[in-house]
């Protein structure tokens, strides 16, 4: 089962393949915010990977496009709602205030 960590709780989980890193914060009380209920219409979820980043879900252009449009794109800048995690991944949740 892959493993995510979250940062800067330093929390870890097993997870099932292929869930969402907002539905795996939501299943375990991670502190992630989701203003839009997962539905890519925000970027209150948005996330850092610090490793890992090979074993999640490509993003898609929707994702990209909304984290560029909000300014906040780089590498390492994905949005948990779309992120599916297929094999150990660490991130860091990121505060909307830090924006």
């Amino acid at each position: 089962m892959p493993k995510i960590t979250f940062l800067p709780m330093n929390t870890s989980f097993e997870v099932k393949r292929d869930q969402s890193i907002l539905d795996i914060a939501l299943d375990h009380q991670v502190p992630l915010q989701h203003a839009c209920g997962g539905f890519c219409a925000c970027t209150t979820c948005h996330i850092i990977v610090k490793s890992g980043a090979d074993s999640l879900s490509p993003m898609e252009d929707e994702e990209q496009e909304r984290l560029e449009r909000m300014g906040i794109l780089d590498e390492n800048s994905r949005l948990g709602c779309q992120s599916k995690v297929r094999g150990d991944v660490v991130v860091e949740v990121v505060n909307i205030d830090d924006h």
